[in-house]
């Protein structure tokens, strides 16, 4: 199955559309000129007849072909998935622009079944790939230089060889993905139809989730308590759509054999889970010392006996709340990535100048942001929802270093460009702290510090905490699902006792926010992607105090690195650098430098 793009970001939208200048829109021609354009119907006709064709020449004779004949095979697969991807690419980019348009869901779908319906022959590429004997591979290999360039995603693809089952139902299970998508459809369509009404004014959820971070307290809580108003509305929807998705996935790994719901994404993550654990640990071994005290912190500078969760993103009552113009955005994050090196900046500039970022908020868009990597011969789109505040700036940098990742990583061609997702997040997440240290050191004065700081450990804490808290609540979903169907109730109260703990004692919680697990993007489309977050904020925060040291040819080391896309393992990748993300001291290192922030906030108190 052919993976749409999904909005990623946990969505702290901003607000308001005035003074922020000409904000950018997709030109998607570079895909195809429209949904009528006669390159698309060539697409889709050589898509059909290319599987059917890739089928009769290879299935059942794989174990036969030599390293040439091998080699050849992987690269007519590899166009397939080029050209498959362009297709689908285009569909979903125009479809998440306007999700209430019947005529894009419609063009959607239509496209998601004849790519399906036409790459349901190559079902048997993995399987037979995988019952190639270690040595006849491993003599492949040693045969065929250019061959062995994809030995990792050999093996990536031959770590599920445990968990294979027959080729009919494997073909069955590959027909059957239309129906998961339309469960993702379902919640996606729910979610951009939503409407809330906050002081007279109706509003999608971006809009309201976006009034969570005004200064007014009162607008706050009344934007809280119509989040929660509506999701009880609706709840009925979104446990149906989590209870099926996650019995579906239990079926699917029942079969398959795997030993827990998170195996199939450790092993698309290429990561060990004895890995995933050790950070997960250390994070919430870290909720005292990060989150926790950090609260405290807040509760303490917004005069209250107690926050409720309406303040967890409050602005600081000495904030700046002028609406930062796209201009000026652009400006900040391009002077950052120019300043780390200028390759990553003439790599950068084609995303404004070309139609590559789609900004402004508008009626039935998709919430959040992504960058999607479309196909190698192509290139990324950018998806914002851009409304003026600082952490919409950080947005960008985060958004547009996924792109220049996804550039780099190009030369590497379709199966081997594709980072894992605990890799994805290495150049956002380095760009978002390039342009955080930027704006840091232009502070004129201990009040501007204080509050670039505080919004860095906020969005530090919703990235690394509250991403493992989310790691948790669907690890005990899933776990929970296995058991018997579960009740709106029984998760909210999942829910509930994770935020609980991640949160500390800062804190009371309103009725009606056991609800708000609904709303989040990632549980549906993606199981257990969000500890991803984590470990990418982890290896960069890591990375980023090598560069800081000083360390000689960082640069064409970090370039290197991006490039590499999915070829290498996390071990190699992280080598040159001196880093190891398998040692558990690893992941301290990381943590301390949000515990070092905070150090640095609570001395300014004194």
């Amino acid at each position: 199955m052919f993976q749409l793009p999904f909005p990623v970001r946990d969505a702290n939208a901003t607000a308001g559309s005035g003074g922020l200048g000409d904000l950018p829109e997709w030109d998607l021609s570079d895909l195809y000129a429209s949904e009528d354009a006669p390159e698309l119907a060539r697409d889709l006709e050589w898509l059909d007849k290319e599987c059917a064709a890739f089928a009769a020449d290879y299935e059942g004779k794989l174990a036969e072909l030599d390293a040439d004949g091998l080699l050849t095979c992987v690269q007519r697969n590899e166009k397939i998935n080029n050209i498959a991807g362009r297709i689908m690419s285009f569909a979903g980019l125009r479809y998440y622009q306007l999700t209430i348009d019947a005529d894009r869901a419609a063009f959607l779908s239509d496209c998601q079944e004849k790519v399906t319906v036409s790459t349901t022959p190559l079902v048997f590429f993995t399987l037979e790939l995988n019952r190639i004997e270690d040595s006849v591979m491993d003599a492949h290999l040693t045969a065929n230089a250019e061959l062995r360039r994809y030995d990792s995603v050999f093996r990536r693809i031959r770590a599920m060889k445990p968990y294979q089952l027959s080729d009919e139902l494997e073909r069955f299970m590959h027909d059957l993905g239309i129906v998961g998508d339309a469960w993702e459809k379902l919640f996606d369509e729910t979610i951009a139809g939503l409407t809330f009404t906050v002081n007279g004014e109706e509003l999608n959820i971006e809009g309201t989730l976006n009034l969570l971070t005004e200064q007014d307290r009162s607008m706050r809580e009344a934007a809280a308590r119509e989040l929660a108003r509506v999701f009880a509305e609706n709840i009925k929807t979104f446990a149906r759509v989590h209870n099926t998705q996650a019995k579906e996935k239990e079926i699917i790994d029942r079969w398959r054999g795997m030993p827990s719901p998170q195996t199939g994404r450790h092993l698309s993550n290429d990561v060990e889970p004895e890995v995933v654990e050790a950070l997960r640990e250390a994070v919430v071994a870290a909720y005292p010392k990060l989150s926790h005290r950090y609260y405290e912190l807040k509760r303490k500078w917004l005069g209250l006996d107690v926050m409720q969760v309406w303040d967890r993103n409050a602005p600081l009552p000495l904030e700046d709340s002028r609406t930062i113009g796209w201009d000026e955005a652009e400006k900040t994050v391009m002077e950052s990535y120019n300043a780390f090196d200028p390759r990553m900046g003439e790599i950068a500039a084609p995303f404004f100048s070309d139609g590559w970022i789609d900004a402004g908020v508008k009626p039935g868009k998709a919430p959040g942001a992504f960058a999607h990597p479309t196909v190698t011969n192509v290139h990324p789109y950018v998806m914002l929802n851009y409304l003026g505040k600082p952490r919409d700036v950080m947005t960008l940098a985060h958004e547009l270093g996924h792109g220049v990742h996804q550039v780099l990583a190009a030369e590497q061609g379709e199966m081997l460009s594709s980072t894992p997702l605990t890799l994805a997040e290495t150049a956002s997440v380095f760009g978002e702290m390039l342009t955080f240290r930027k704006m840091l050191d232009k502070a004129e004065t201990k009040q501007q510090r204080k509050v670039l700081l505080a919004g860095k450990v906020e969005d530090m804490i919703n990235t690394v905490v509250r991403q493992i808290a989310f790691y948790d609540f669907e690890c005990k979903l899933h776990a929970a699902r296995a058991e018997g169907e579960l009740t709106p109730d029984d998760i909210n109260a999942i829910w509930m006792s994770v935020q609980a703990e991640s949160l500390g004692e800062a804190f009371e919680y309103m009725e009606g926010y056991e609800t708000f697990w609904a709303y989040i993007p990632h549980f549906v489309h993606s199981p257990f992607y969000v500890y991803a977050y984590a470990f990418g904020d982890g290896l960069v925060n890591a990375l980023y105090s090598v560069y800081a040291s000083g360390a000689e040819g960082f640069e064409d080391k970090y370039f290197e690195m991006l490039k590499a896309g999915g070829s290498k393992h996390h071990k190699e990748l992280l080598a040159p650098f001196g880093l190891d993300a398998t040692d558990p001291k690893f992941w301290d290192k990381g943590l301390s430098m949000i515990s070092g922030f905070i150090d640095e906030l609570e001395a300014m108190e004194e």
